[in-house]
C-alpha cells in the first residue's frame, strides 16, 4: 500500500467517523418515549393518580399476590386479569382525565390525568 493511499484510507475513516457523531447528535435530539408506573400492591393503585403528557404509555404492575384487572370507566383501555408481577401498558394520545378501578374489586379505584 503506498502512501497516497494510507491518506485516502484515513480520509474515508475521518469520513464515517463524522458520519457516525452526525447520526448520533440527531438521534439524541428526538424525544425519548415517556413512560410512567402505577403499582398494585396491597389492594391499591399507587400513586392514585398520575399527571402524564401526551403520547405517555403507563405500565401497571400488580404487586399483590391475588389477582388484579386495570378498566377505564370509561371503557378506553382494559386488562386481562393480572397475576403477581405481571403487568399491563397503556399509551395515552389524548388529554384528559381517566378514571379507572379493578373490576375484581370495585372499590379500588386510581386515575390518570393526561395533559
Amino acid at each position: 500500500m503506498c502512501i497516497g493511499s494510507l491518506a485516502v484510507a484515513a480520509l474515508m475513516g475521518l469520513g464515517g467517523i463524522a458520519a457516525e457523531r452526525r447520526s448520533f447528535a440527531a438521534s439524541a435530539q428526538e424525544k425519548p418515549a415517556s413512560t410512567a408506573e402505577v403499582k398494585i400492591d396491597n389492594f391499591s393503585f399507587g400513586p392514585t393518580a398520575i399527571t402524564v403528557a401526551v403520547g405517555t404509555s403507563v405500565t401497571w404492575t400488580n404487586r399483590d399476590d391475588i389477582p388484579h384487572t386495570v378498566v377505564s370507566t370509561e371503557k378506553v383501555f382494559k386488562s386481562k386479569v393480572l397475576d403477581t408481577d405481571e403487568k399491563f401498558s397503556f399509551t395515552f394520545t389524548k388529554p384528559g382525565e381517566y378514571p379507572y378501578f379493578c373490576s375484581i374489586h370495585p372499590k379500588m379505584t386510581g386515575k390518570v390525568i393526561v395533559q
